[in-house]
């Protein structure tokens, strides 16, 4: 009866796993949708624009290179030196260095993010913006698929 049971068990479980849907290919986003059916991740583009992706100002990098620089320093200071005075001085370079470090690894992990906002108006009425760093032929008017942060024509 035990055995009975975990057979059934490990068929119920198995036959959960199989699929016969039409629209399910062998890879991942190869089966198109078929024409007058919703796509979830799909819309048109409404507006192109050329440029960076964030115009405005970042300053994560700097405050937190400064709060590392600055802790850092303190205890290097607590260890090496009696004199408070030169405790302070310490921290304030830790703290000024590790702001400029901090900017620098920032910039340098954002990169020149220049291409193409396309701000896309999907089937089910959302909008999405996606940056991108080339159109591959999309335009405005374009249909498109949405996917892992790209838009495809469709």
């Amino acid at each position: 009866m035990r055995t009975t049971c975990i057979a059934a068990a490990a068929a119920l479980a198995l036959a959960g796993c199989a699929s016969t849907s039409p629209n399910y290919g062998s890879g991942y986003g190869t089966t198109p949708v078929p024409s007058g059916s919703r796509c979830y991740d799909c819309g048109t583009v409404v507006a192109i624009e050329t440029g960076s992706a964030d115009g405005g100002t970042n300053v994560a990098g700097p405050v937190l290179g400064g709060i590392v620089g600055a802790v850092a320093a303190k205890e290097l200071a607590r260890r090496n030196t009696d004199s408070e005075g030169r405790r302070n001085v310490a921290i304030a370079a830790g703290a000024a260095g590790g702001a400029v470090a901090g900017n620098a690894i920032q910039n340098r992990v954002e990169g020149n993010r220049s291409g193409y906002t396309l701000h896309v108006r999907m089937d089910d009425g959302r909008t999405t913006t996606v940056h991108q760093a080339n159109l591959d032929g999309i335009r405005e008017g374009s249909y498109v698929r949405v996917q892992n942060g790209r838009a495809w024509l469709y």
